[in-house]
């Protein structure tokens, strides 16, 4: 049976991610280098923490160009919350450059009365086109985000879901093709995340 390759970084939400999928009956594989992801069906870029250090960790992998190759390639991607940041250009975290699959910046939350950051806590997603993973009128599309830094695509087409920050919108999806990335926690969100990680694996090309 082909496997789920997470990649393994040092800095990703790896048990409760790999805790999550086998739920579903899939079965996950630990990827610290290029040659464990040949019998992969999809990879997941997992992350928790700053930029700047996940992109040194993911460097010292020798995972980059791999990555890369994969998506280019059309097979399955999906990137989970800092996972989803590194696919960008540049960040206001760090100096580092990202792994610029993604055209674009990911930019500091703003400062807004009434709204705390870092943004933390349980929002309602709101689909921003259509989507296979979260559809417009279905119940109970609340997610958990944890995050400073929100991310802003050069082509807003790719955005397929956002949530309201003040008078602000943030970006929670990011879809393109066999791309997939989502700022907020699946693997804490419930009965959303799972369905949203369901698609995702029966959609996996």
């Amino acid at each position: 049976m082909p496997k789920i390759g997470l990649i393994d970084y040092g800095m990703g939400n790896i048990h409760s991610v790999t805790k999550s999928l086998e739920s579903l009956g899939e079965e996950i594989l630990l990827i610290k280098s290029v040659d464990q992801s040949k019998d992969c069906k999809a990879l997941i870029l997992p992350g928790v923490g700053s930029f700047d250090p996940a992109m040194k960790n993911l460097k010292d992998t020798d995972l980059i160009i791999h990555i890369k190759n994969w998506i280019s390639s059309g097979k399955s991607f999906l990137g989970i919350c800092l996972g989803l940041q590194l696919l960008f250009e540049s960040s206001d975290e760090g100096s580092l450059r990202g792994l610029g699959i993604v055209r674009g910046k990911i930019k500091k939350i703003p400062q807004i009365f009434d709204e705390r950051t870092p943004h933390v806590g349980w929002c309602k997603l709101n689909s921003t086109k259509n989507n296979t993973f979260i559809r417009e009128g279905e119940l109970n599309n609340w997610v958990y985000f944890v995050h400073s830094y929100h991310a802003v695509p050069k082509d807003l087409k790719i955005i397929a879901a956002n949530v309201n920050f003040g008078s602000e919108k943030l970006t929670a999806i990011i879809e393109n093709d066999n791309l997939l990335a989502c700022q907020f926690h699946p693997e804490k969100s419930g009965k959303t995340g799972e369905k949203f990680l369901r698609r995702w694996v029966e959609n996996i090309q």
